[in-house]
C-alpha cells in the first residue's frame, strides 16, 4: 500500500534505508513499493534490508521532470525491473515522455486526472488520500477496476517534513519563505498504519483490493555474493585458465634469472586459488588492458594488494616481487576472503581516457562506478544559513563553531539542529575516482545508469553495494607523476637518442644502479614522487636509507597509523641503536628481524598471527580485516580470535605475553599500511630517482611541465641549476 521514498531521492526524501524498512515493519505492512525519484540506486540495499525484516520489496520509480510528477513505474518481476532501469538510463537528462510504452512486466500508475484517454493493459490510475472525495463524487461513473491507492510515504514526523522543506529550499537555492508549494511534498504524505489507510477508504474498498492485488502479483529476487562479473575472457573457462597459466610461465625469464622451487610452488598455489575463486578472467582483463597500454607506449604502475601476487608480477600487472619482500598471497586473495581482489592501475593523466575508451569499446556490459557525495557539516550549515536568510558574517561564524551561547529559539539553533540531521545524507550522484565494472549480464539488470560528461555510462550504485551483489571493480586511475616519467622518456629520446635507458620495469636493475642509490642516500629527491617531501627526506637521513628495502620501510612508517601508534619512533630508535633492539620481544624479533621486531606493515599482523598465534594465513588475514572496524563482530573474526588465544596457550606461551602481543596487534592492525602498497610507491619513486640521476634536465623539465609537485616552480628551476 505504501509507495515509500528514501533519502536517495536526493534533496527530497529524508529517511535512511534501514529506518525506512523499520518504519514499514512498525506500521504492520509485509510489503511496500520503493519509489525513489528518477533512480533505482537504493533498490539492492533496500531489498537486502527488507529481507532481514521479512518484508517483501516491490521495486518502483517515481518519474519526474523537475517538479512535475508524471507517473510511477512498478516492476512486476526482474524483467520489469530491467526495463525500468533501461528506461531511466535512456533518459539521462530526465526528458521522460508523458505516455511511455512498456511490456506487461511493468505497471504504469498515472495520477488521477493526468491519465491517457485510453489505458493500456499495464496502466493504472493512482488516487491519493487527498483525492478520495473526488472519487466518491464520481464513483458511479468510474470504472474503479483500473484505480489503485497511490499513497507516498515520505515523512515519519513533523521533523522529517521540516527537513524535507529545507532540502527543497537548498535544491532550489531560495529562502525557505519563498519556497513554492509546487516544489514540496504534502505534509500528509506520511507513514500511516495499514488499518488507517483501510479506514480512510472505508467506502471505496475497491482501491484497497486493487492495490493489494497489484502488489501481490509482484516478485523480485536478487542473489547477493555470487560472481556477476564477466565469467570468461576467451568465452571458455578452460581456455582462460590455460591462457593465464601460459602467460604466467612465459613471464618467468623476464623477472627471474633462475627458476627456484620456491617460485614454482608459489605460482602453482596462486593459480589454483585464482581458478577456485573464479578470478581468472579478472587477471586476464587486467593483463589485456596493460598489454594494450604497453603497445601504445603508455606508462603505468600497478598498486594495491595485488602486489602480493607473483602471477600479477609475472604478467607485468605489478612490478613488485612478492618473493623478495616476503609478501603473502593470502593478503590479496584467499579462500576465506569474501571481498574481491584489488588492482589499482595508475596511468598518466594524459593516457587514462584512451584506456577507458579501449575497455568500453571491447566489452559490452561495462560501466563506471558511482559514488554518492554526502552533505558535509560545514557546507550544510552555510546552505541552511542562506535558506534562513542569515547574514553572511553570521553564517561564517556559525560554520566555524565560534558562535558562543545560542538561544534555543533562535535561527542559529535551528540551523545547528537541522544541520546535524542533514549531515551525511546523500547530496548527489558522482563518479568513483577510477572504478570500472565489467559484468556478465547488462548492468541494468541491477541498477540504472547515468552518463558522465564524457558520455561513459555509470552505474547508479557505489562500490560497497557492487561488492555485496557480486561485482568487483577495476581501478583505472591517473596521476601526474606518471606523466612526468612518460614525458621525460620522450624528451630523452628526442634530446639524447643514442643514450641507453634502462627498462623501468626491471627493478632488479634499477635498485642496484649506483647513481640512483647515491641521490637517494644524499636526499636529492626533489621532484621524485612523494619522496621529495621534507618529512620523507628527513626520515631518510634519520634511517640512513640507502636502498630499495629501506625506502619500502620508510614509505610505510611515515603513514599516520604507524606514526600515531608510536611504532614509527620505536623503529627509528632501534635502527639507530643496536642495544635498543635487544629490548624487543624476542618472539617478535624472531618473526620480524628486518624491522627490528616492530610491526610496520599490515602483513606483519598476518605474520605474527600465523607464526606466533598458529593461525593459517587465510585465518590471519580474517583477523587483520576484522580489526579494521569494517568486519569487527563477525563470527569468523571471533572464531579466529579465539583460535589465536587457544593456540598460544597450547604452545606454552605465558598469558601475559599473549595478551601483550594481542594488544600490539589490536592497536596497530586497523591503521597499518600494506607492504605491497609501500613497495609499489617505492617502485615508482625508484623509477623517478633513476631518471633524475641520469637525465636530470629532461626529468626536471617534465616535472615542471606536469605541474611540479610539493614545491613551487622556482624551486624546481633551482634544482636544475644545482645539477648544472
Amino acid at each position: 500500500m505504501l509507495f515509500a521514498l528514501s533519502e536517495y531521492s536526493t534533496k527530497f526524501g529524508v529517511v535512511p534505508i534501514k529506518d525506512l524498512v523499520q518504519e514499514v515493519k512498525n506500521r504492520n505492512y509485509n510489503q511496500f513499493v520503493l519509489s525513489d525519484i528518477n533512480n533505482t540506486t537504493s533498490v539492492l540495499e533496500t531489498f537486502k534490508t527488507a529481507k532481514q525484516f521479512d518484508i517483501q520489496l516491490v521495486a518502483g520509480c517515481s518519474v519526474r521532470r523537475e517538479s512535475d510528477f508524471l507517473y510511477v513505474l512498478i516492476a512486476k518481476n526482474n524483467k520489469g525491473y530491467f526495463e525500468i532501469n533501461q528506461f531511466i538510463s535512456a533518459h539521462p537528462k530526465f526528458d521522460f515522455p508523458d505516455h511511455p510504452i512498456f511490456s506487461n512486466d511493468v505497471v504504469i500508475i498515472f495520477t488521477f486526472g493526468r491519465e491517457p484517454k485510453i489505458l493500456s493493459n499495464n496502466a493504472k490510475i493512482g488516487v491519493s488520500l487527498q483525492e478520495l472525495n473526488k472519487i466518491r463524487w464520481k464513483k458511479q461513473r468510474l470504472n474503479l477496476s483500473n484505480f489503485v491507492l497511490l499513497h507516498f510515504a515520505i515523512f515519519r514526523n513533523k521533523q522529517d517534513f521540516n527537513t524535507h522543506r529545507l532540502l527543497r529550499a537548498i535544491d532550489q537555492n531560495v529562502l525557505l519563505s519563498k519556497l513554492s508549494k509546487q516544489e514540496e511534498a504534502n505534509e500528509e504524505q506520511g507513514f500511516h498504519d495499514l488499518s488507517e489507510l483501510q479506514e480512510k477508504c472505508f467506502d471505496i474498498q475497491e482501491l484497497i483490493y486493487n492495490t493489494q492485488h497489484l502488489l501481490d502479483g509482484c516478485t523480485l529476487d536478487f542473489e547477493f555474493g555470487t560472481n556477476k562479473n564477466l565469467k570468461t575472457f576467451t568465452n571458455n573457462s578452460k581456455e582462460d585458465y590455460n591462457l593465464l597459466r601460459r602467460l604466467t610461465l612465459e613471464g618467468i625469464p623476464y623477472r627471474y634469472q633462475k627458476l627456484t622451487s620456491e617460485i614454482e610452488i608459489r605460482i602453482e598455489k596462486e593459480l589454483e586459488i585464482i581458478q577456485q575463486k573464479e578470478f581468472v578472467s579478472y587477471f586476464l582483463i587486467n593483463w589485456d588492458m596493460l598489454e594494450y597500454a604497453r603497445k601504445r607506449g603508455f606508462y603505468y604502475v600497478g598498486r594495491g594488494s595485488g602486489s602480493n601476487s607473483i602471477v600479477a608480477y609475472l604478467l607485468k600487472i605489478t612490478d613488485v616481487d612478492p618473493i623478495e619482500l616476503d609478501l603473502y598471497f593470502e593478503r590479496f586473495i584467499n579462500l576465506y576472503r569474501e571481498n574481491p581482489p584489488d588492482f589499482d592501475i595508475d596511468f598518466s593523466w594524459k593516457d587514462r581516457d584512451e584506456i577507458l575508451n579501449y575497455l568500453f569499446s571491447k566489452y559490452e556490459n561495462i560501466s563506471l562506478l558511482a559514488t554518492y557525495n554526502t552533505f558535509q557539516y560545514r557546507g550544510v550549515i552555510r546552505e541552511l544559513g542562506k535558506v534562513f536568510g542569515m547574514p553572511t558574517e553570521e553564517i561564517e561564524i556559525l560554520s566555524k563553531d565560534k558562535y558562543g551561547t545560542i538561544p534555543p529559539d533562535s535561527l542559529a539553533s535551528l540551523v545547528l539542529k537541522y544541520g546535524k540531521l542533514i549531515h551525511g545524507k546523500p547530496n548527489h550522484l558522482s563518479i568513483h575516482a577510477g572504478g570500472v565494472l565489467i559484468s556478465e549480464k547488462p548492468i541494468e539488470e541491477l541498477c540504472a545508469t547515468f552518463l558522465t560528461p564524457k558520455d561513459y555510462p555509470t552505474a547508479q550504485i557505489d562500490m560497497y553495494i557492487a561488492e555485496e551483489i557480486g561485482l568487483y571493480k577495476f581501478d583505472i586511475l591517473s596521476q601526474r607523476g606518471l606523466a612526468k616519467v612518460r614525458d621525460a622518456l620522450d624528451l630523452i629520446a628526442e634530446n639524447q637518442p643514442n643514450e641507453q635507458v634502462l627498462d623501468l620495469r626491471r627493478m632488479d636493475l634499477l635498485k642496484t644502479d649506483p647513481k640512483t642509490l647515491e641521490i637517494l642516500e644524499n636526499g636529492e629527491a626533489i621532484g621524485c614522487f612523494y619522496v621529495e617531501s621534507p618529512a620523507m627526506r628527513m626520515l631518510f637521513k634519520k634511517l640512513k636509507v640507502k636502498d630499495y628495502l629501506g625506502l619500502v620501510a620508510a614509505s610505510s612508517i611515515i603513514r599516520p597509523g604507524v606514526s600515531s601508534s608510536g611504532m614509527m619512533q620505536e623503529y627509528i630508535l632501534r635502527s639507530q641503536d643496536p642495544e635498543r633492539v635487544k629490548k624487543a620481544t624476542p618472539k617478535l624479533l624472531e618473526i620480524m628481524p628486518d624491522t627490528y621486531g616492530v610491526m610496520v606493515y599490515q602483513e606483519d599482523v598476518i605474520k605474527v598471527a600465523h607464526i606466533f598465534g598458529g593461525l593459517s594465513l587465510a585465518e590471519a588475514d580474517v583477523l587483520r580485516r576484522g580489526m579494521s572496524g569494517k568486519y569487527r563482530g563477525k563470527e569468523e573474526f571471533d572464531r579466529c580470535k579465539n583460535a589465536f588465544f587457544n593456540n598460544c596457550k597450547s604452545s606454552g606461551y605465558e598469558d601475559q605475553l599473549t595478551q601483550d602481543i594481542w594488544r600490539q596487534i589490536e592497536s596497530f592492525a586497523g591503521y597499518a599500511f600494506s607492504k605491497g602498497h609501500s613497495a609499489s610507491y617505492a617502485v615508482e619513486s625508484f623509477q623517478a630517482l633513476y631518471l633524475k640521476a641520469h637525465f636530470p634536465i629532461e626529468y626536471m623539465v617534465a616535472t615542471i611541465n606536469n605541474g611540479g609537485g610539493y614545491y613551487d616552480f622556482e624551486s624546481y628551476l633551482q634544482e636544475l641549476r644545482m645539477f648544472g
